[in-house]
């Protein structure tokens, strides 16, 4: 199958989704050995076509095939390992006793049953960890998939289109290609659950489009507002400026969970600027924009966005603030000092600038009420010594996850969830996180046809009603 944009209508995603429902109902997808011999044949397909992937990825956005394999394929081989571990846990049906109140029905049994027909509208800045990851959840839900793939990331879709057909069937998994109108005839459909991955402002459209016909959907945001990164005066600065150059240097700064904004404590925001400075050429050399292991922005567009904002600061671009528009590669940039309030700070930027929010560090609470204020981010992060005041810090804030003194790793820890919450997403996948978010708990009374008390039907007046209450009122414990 080597489909193009052209081809999708609408009339060829309704008759993909016919298909797939079709199957679907044939049982197939239920069974859990089934289900772990599908993963089994993608994490084989992913490991055949480990080199196609890292050209694909470089083509796209100029990763390394170093970081292609450990921020894109790597860790989806790492996904599909740990859902075949625990699958046959997760799925089991579970046994509850119904309860006095049930009595003589004593056995009530939870189902995990697949929604049905997913699909999953991937974006560009993860084209491979962000498609495939989300698949081998619906996989594991006993779900089929219809695939909205990026056109961004032209290469990668390409390339994952190739792997998905010739390694499963049309109607159990399909990829489809094509732009924002390809994406809106899919949402005209109606989907059984759609996993989205991209902006708040496409994950409007569509919630809306899935309020149409009441579908299950969650969402992974990158939140409105940006990511925040606190650094304390007591925090390690040397610490602090490798880890977050290291971020912000990943994928050119195009990752949802990375550092959007630093608020630094005043007294040791030039120590930090400093150490922050050699790390940058430490990790990536003193011209970005001229080594061939540094990721660039997805298009043109991200390139001028970039450049123009740039521009706007340049009167406080204290290092970077160089690119080069043919290799859409450009510099991290520090722009010093910024104002909360100023626009910069008030949104995601998606790219390598990294604007520096001086702060008193007496003042941390005033800083933690702006925050809070905020739409919730996707991550957070804070660097200090003070452990009593991050966790009181990290356990009174709302976003999706972080840590303290690191960037970006929690998303890697095994059996806990990911995603955000209000503008940084809903719902939650990874793991048997995914495999939840990808099934429906069904709940099945068995009843008995023996001893069955009278207790429920009427009548519910008089001696009779009196006697059913006071027995009722003894199965309340």
């Amino acid at each position: 199958m080597n489909m193009k944009t052209t081809e999708f209508t609408q009339e060829k995603i309704h008759t993909i989704l016919s298909a797939q429902r079709k199957y679907f109902r044939t049982g197939e997808t239920l069974d859990v050995k089934w289900r772990m011999a599908q993963l089994r044949r993608l994490r084989q397909a992913v490991i055949a076509n480990r080199e196609i992937l890292e050209k694909a990825l470089y083509e796209d956005l100029g990763k390394s095939p170093s970081e292609a394999y450990l921020c894109d394929i790597g860790p989806v081989i790492v996904e599909i390992n740990e859902i075949l571990r625990g699958l046959k846990r997760w799925a089991r049906p579970e046994r509850h006793f119904s309860g006095l109140m049930c009595f003589p029905s004593i056995l009530t049994t939870v189902y995990k049953m697949p929604y049905g027909v997913s699909l999953i509208i991937s974006p560009f800045n993860f084209p491979v960890l962000l498609t495939l990851g989300v698949l081998a959840a619906s996989i594991s839900g006993g779900n089929t998939a219809v695939i909205k793939a990026s056109s961004k990331s032209a290469a990668s879709t390409r390339a994952l289109q190739k792997i998905i057909s010739e390694t499963f069937p049309e109607e159990y998994v399909t990829l489809i290609d094509g732009g924002h109108d390809v994406a809106d005839m899919c949402l005209a459909e109606r989907f059984d659950k759609i996993f989205y991955t991209g902006s708040p402002a496409v994950a409007k459209h569509v919630l809306e489009a899935a309020s149409h016909h009441l579908t299950s959907v969650a969402l992974e945001l990158g939140g409105e507002t940006g990511n925040w990164c606190v650094i304390r005066a007591d925090a390690d600065l040397k610490d602090a400026a490798r880890k977050i150059a290291f971020i912000k240097l990943c994928n050119a700064g195009q990752i949802c969970i990375n550092v959007n904004q630093i608020a630094v404590a005043k007294e040791v925001a030039e120590d930090f600027l400093a150490e922050l400075k050699k790390e940058f050429v430490r990790q990536i050399g003193e011209n970005p924009e001229q080594n061939p292991e540094y990721p660039k922005l997805i298009t043109q567009a991200a390139y001028d966005k970039c450049a123009k904002l740039t521009e706007e600061y340049s009167d406080r671009v204290i290092f970077g603030g160089t690119g080069d528009r043919e290799t859409l590669r450009f510099a991290p940039t520090i722009i010093y000092p910024v104002n909360k309030q100023e626009e910069i700070a008030r949104h995601e930027l998606f790219c390598p600038l990294l604007p520096i929010i001086p702060f008193e560090d007496g003042e941390i609470d005033r800083l933690a009420e702006t925050i809070a204020d905020r739409e919730h981010p996707l991550a957070m992060y804070v660097f200090t010594s003070d452990m009593k005041w991050a966790k009181r810090f990290m356990s009174t804030q709302q976003y999706g996850g972080g840590c303290i003194n690191e960037v970006c790793i929690h998303m890697m820890v095994k059996g806990v969830p990911f995603n955000g919450t209000g503008h940084s997403g809903m719902g939650a996948y990874h793991g048997e996180w995914g495999f939840r978010e990808f099934t429906h708990p069904q709940t099945v009374l068995k009843g008995s046809t023996h001893f069955n008390l009278p207790l429920r039907e009427h009548p519910y007046s008089d001696k009779a009603g009196d006697r059913k209450k006071s027995f009722l009122k003894l199965f309340e414990k």
